[in-house]
């Protein structure tokens, strides 16, 4: 099982980084490479709210994805650089499609293409952007998902849809990955997610919390998927994140949990009871996080995208990432 993970990249992320900066971003993607981590990852947010999970309604500052991982791109030499995942609709899929293709050769062909259809109405009625009813933002996900392949299948490329068309274009120069970076779709994975991603993706992602047993249920949908699409499941790949919080044993993990509630603004570790995330997150000793994954694991997870903490891309508590790459990264590396 290959192991990222999800970068602190907002303004509440990372203790003493508020406003965030991409420095501070930078050393802690050098520091998962360090480590041994095999990937790291950015959403894509203009801003983000934490009232919805026990904090409060302030508008937290993000880095804009794609701009942070073309600079991660030379910051780094190592781990593959992902978005988990890019909004559809907030960028024209050619300038996704050539920013994709510039970060992929600035990285050495190190990117990973995570797109997904957007859930937060907060910043599209914010920045202008039309956010509509479920369907309206699937079906701009799967257009935006069939032009991008039209530019990386090759040249001229056509493509005709509802929002964007494409007429005798080209991606030059091309991206190392050929004949693309690897494309994930993101979202919890009903049936119209997973036939997108069976027919125009390289893979699923899901995140932060799940239990094996509702995984299992969307895992095989995924496989279903992949044979009425025509493709490989073998070859599809099955990505998870999950929040993620070790200690060295009982006493060590609540007494990080307790500074994590120091930490982080107000409300969000109460209102996510480190119980609650033994049940449907990554939480525990490092033998009960490894009895997790391997769970995972026999259901064709391939990969583990960690997000350290009890809230999405937060970093709390940084000494804990050493204990999970000594007495967790090298044992979930193996599965």
């Amino acid at each position: 099982m290959r192991v990222g993970l999800a970068l602190p990249h907002f303004d509440f992320s990372l203790p003493g980084h508020d406003p965030v900066t991409f420095e501070a971003v930078a050393d802690q993607a050098r520091r998962a490479e360090r480590l041994g981590f095999d990937s790291v990852w950015v959403s894509d947010h203009f801003f983000a709210s934490l009232e919805r999970y026990g904090g409060d309604d302030r508008r937290y500052g993000s880095l804009e994805a794609l701009a942070t991982l073309a600079g991660l791109a030379t910051a780094t030499t190592r781990v593959r650089l992902g978005t988990l995942v890019l909004c559809a609709s907030f960028r024209h899929p050619a300038i996704v499609a050539k920013a994709s293709a510039a970060i992929d050769r600035l990285s050495g062909g190190r990117l990973e293409l995570g797109l997904g259809a957007g859930w937060y109405a907060a910043e599209f009625e914010a920045f202008g952007y039309p956010f509509g009813s479920v369907a309206d933002r699937f079906a701009r996900l799967e257009e935006a998902a069939a032009y991008m392949a039209a530019m990386f299948d090759g040249e001229p490329a056509s493509f005709e849809g509802a929002t964007w068309s494409l007429r005798d274009g080209a991606n030059r120069p091309r991206p190392l990955q050929e004949p693309r970076p690897p494309l994930l779709l993101g979202g919890k994975g009903g049936p119209r997610l997973l036939r997108i991603a069976a027919s125009l993706g390289d893979g699923w992602n899901t995140v932060w919390r799940w239990t094996p047993e509702a995984y299992a249920e969307r895992a095989s949908a995924a496989m279903r998927a992949c044979e009425r699409a025509g493709r490989d499941p073998s070859a599809f790949r099955l990505s998870l994140g999950l929040l993620t919080v070790v200690g060295e044993d009982e006493p060590d993990l609540r007494a990080r949990y307790d500074r994590m509630g120091r930490t982080l603004p107000a409300g969000i570790v109460d209102a996510t009871p480190l119980e609650t995330l033994r049940i449907d997150g990554l939480a525990g000793t490092p033998g009960e996080v490894l009895e997790r994954l391997e769970r995972f694991a026999r259901l064709g997870v391939s990969e583990l995208i960690v997000s350290p903490a009890p809230i999405w891309f937060a970093m709390p508590d940084p000494e804990m990432l050493e204990v999970f790459a000594r007495s967790v990264l090298p044992e979930a590396r193996r599965l």
